[in-house]
Formats: C-alpha cells, sequence, structure tokens
C-alpha cells in the first residue's frame, strides 16, 4: 500500500517540486494538493490522507490552526516543512507543539534547489511520519515538539560512527563518582524528552542528548524546555562541561561527542559526514560515551525510526555502561528502541513515564 500525501503549502513552485519528488519516489502517492487549509479540508472530506505536509505561514488560516483542528477532529502524521527564518523556526516549534511528528527546514530563497536536492530527506521523513503511532503523540499544554527528521539522504553511504571517532577498545575507564547520562531519540522523540527532562530534579546527573533535528531547530526546542524543566537545558557549545542538573542538546547539523577533561566530561561538537544518515548521530555520541566514560555512563535510547544508536547503545553496554531501550508501548515510532534491543544493548527495557525515575536511580 501506498503512503497517501497531502501537501498544503500556498506556494505553487513548493506544491510543485514536492508533488514531483513524492511521485518519483517508491511507496509514496499524492493524493492532491492544496494552497491554503480550507482547501485542504475540503479534499479531505473526499479522501484522507496517510500524512500531511504542511507549511506554516500561509494565507486565511495559518498551518498552526489547522494543526490543532486536525489533531483535535482526527489526530493524522504531519510533516511540517517550514522557512529557517527565527521567525519561522519559532511558528514551527509551536505546531510541532500541536502535535506534528516531523519537521524539514526550507530557506527563505531558493527554495526550489533545495526541495530537489533535499529529496531523499523529504521523501524519509513522510516515511518516518507514516510509520507514527499517532495514539502516542499528546498534544501537551505546556508546548512539546514532534521530532526531528535529521538528514538521511539515502542516496549517500550510510557511514557507521568509525567516520568520526574510533572504536572504544574495552573497559578500560576508572570509575569516578561522577556520572553522565548520555540519550539519543528522534520521530517522537521532542515530546519524550520533555516529559522526562521536565521532572528531573537539579540534582540529576548531567545529560548529553542527541535528537535528530535540523539546524537552527535545536536552539530554540532547547530554550523552550530549559523554560519548562528546573533543570538547564541548552544548545550544546563546544567545550561545553557536562554538569549535574545541565542537559546538553546536540545542535543539529553537528556531531556531538562526549570526551573527558581531567576529573570532568565535557562535550566536542564536530563537523563531519552522516553517521547511520543523520548529523547530529546518536551514534557517534554513544559511542563517545562508551570510550570515554564507560562504567560512568547510562546510555537511554528512545523512540525514533531507523537504527541510528542501536550499535553504539551496544558499545556502551560492552564498556560497562547501564543501558535502557523505551518500551514500545510508549514509543511514537518503534524502531531505534527495537534494534538496540535485537543487538542485546539494553540492560532494561521500560516504559517513557519511568526513565526520568531510572536517571535519578
Amino acid at each position: 500500500m501506498s503512503i497517501k500525501v497531502l501537501i498544503v503549502d500556498d506556494s505553487a513552485v513548493v506544491r510543485q517540486v514536492l508533488s514531483q519528488v513524492f511521485t518519483e519516489a517508491s511507496g509514496i502517492e499524492v493524493m492532491d494538493v492544496a494552497n491554503d487549509p480550507y482547501m485542504a479540508m475540503d479534499k479531505m472530506k473526499l479522501h484522507w490522507p496517510d500524512v500531511v505536509v504542511l507549511d506554516v505561514e500561509m494565507p486565511r488560516m495559518d498551518g498552526i490552526t489547522f494543526l490543532k483542528q486536525l489533531m483535535a477532529s482526527r489526530p493524522t502524521p504531519v510533516v511540517i516543512c517550514s522557512s529557517l527564518t527565527q521567525k519561522g523556526t519559532d511558528i514551527s516549534m509551536q505546531a510541532m507543539a500541536a502535535g506534528a511528528v516531523e519537521v524539514i527546514a526550507k530557506p527563505v530563497s531558493g527554495v526550489k534547489g533545495f526541495l530537489e536536492d533535499s529529496a531523499s530527506q523529504l521523501v524519509m521523513a513522510v516515511r518516518s511520519a507514516a510509520a507514527a503511532r499517532m495514539n502516542r503523540v499528546r498534544v501537551m499544554p505546556s508546548a512539546s515538539y514532534g521530532a526531528g527528521s535529521g538528514n538521511p539522504l539515502e542516496t549517500r553511504p550510510k557511514l557507521s560512527a568509525d567516520a568520526i571517532l574510533a572504536a572504544p577498545t574495552g573497559s578500560n575507564v576508572f570509575a569516578t563518582t561522577e556520572r553522565i547520562i548520555a540519550i539519543g531519540t528522534s520521530t517522537g522523540g521532542t515530546q519524550a524528552l520533555e516529559t522526562v527532562l521536565t521532572v528531573l530534579p537539579r540534582t540529576c546527573p548531567g545529560l548529553a542528548i542527541v535528537q535528530h533535528m535540523p539546524e537552527k531547530f535545536t536552539r530554540s526546542f532547547a530554550e523552550r524546555l530549559n523554560s519548562l524543566s528546573q533543570i538547564e537545558v541548552k544548545e550544546a557549545s563546544n567545550g561545553d562541561r557536562i554538569l549535574p542538573g545541565r542537559a546538553l542538546i546536540a545542535p543539529g547539523g553537528k556531531h556531538m561527542m562526549v570526551k573527558r577533561s581531567g576529573a570532568f566530561y565535557q562535550v566536542e561538537v564536530v563537523d563531519g559526514p552522516l553517521v547511520s544518515r543523520h548529523k547530529p548521530s546518536v551514534d557517534v555520541l554513544f559511542r563517545s560515551a562508551a570510550k570515554f566514560a564507560g562504567k560512568n555512563a547510562l546510555g537511554i535510547i528512545m523512540t525514533g525510526m531507523g537504527d541510528d544508536g542501536a550499535k553504539g547503545l551496544k558499545e556502551m553496554h560492552d564498556c560497562g555502561a547501564k543501558t535502557i531501550a523505551q518500551d514500545e508501548e510508549s514509543c511514537v515510532v518503534f524502531g531505534m528502541p527495537k534494534e538496540a534491543i535485537k543487538l542485546g544493548a539494553a540492560d532494561e527495557v521500560m516504559a517513557l513515564e519511568m526513565i526520568a525515575k531510572a536517571i535519578c536511580r
């Protein structure tokens, strides 16, 4: 069965290019296009799509209002395709708070070329959204977010974490009183992270987090979580220390690694190729935690499509770290945790609601 897509965008160029991209992809069918939400609602009365690709700034009705109505009446996977301006990013964050499960960042100018060059990313975002379990997508009054698509370009070779960091050679890290948490997640993960981070006390261990999300979106995401949490949440900068009561979120478009600095841990933010078709990559974060923290770390893999992080969590496990995978019932997409469990990487499998307690424990 093909994934039926409805494209809602006021730009004729965007509608045309997106239609071409999805039509050429196997397993995806463009059900229809609409230039605003009113037209979209008329078309949806006749045929209901599997996925809606939605702009947020449109005439007559904005995308957020339309999304809220959609989620209230019949929750449907939505991919936000929004501009990279600060205003566009903030609005897209609000749209994801209303229940969208994927986000694609498009530039203000040169949109046609961007969409054509990013065909694989767009196709992967739609496939990821179609796999979402909408009964697990919660619209939270405190403004949670949906998910990030990363940049999974299928046409490029799928590189491992070897492209960034050599594999650990074994559990050769001395145990210390300094504990760190490494978390990796993707589709549905921003809501999951809000569930976890907003209940953590300031005394919790420091956290390093990779959430698949485009460049410029991670800062707004971190700022919002910071406003809702007791702990400090910030987009990571190179050299930031991993401190108790602080969560560092890898910036979109960069890899983030845990490094040992004397008696403390800090993060290193670097550029480089896509790993497991993502940047940031969970595998890179987890491998670094295995190599430089070992038994002093706890690794957690949560909801998301694909397998990024599964091998890295196994490396953490093999180097003495405690490891956790989110269970199927509480995942929006049981992809990444499922692959980790298959590898024997997870010491425990638990519901989302139990993960914060495990961090504190």
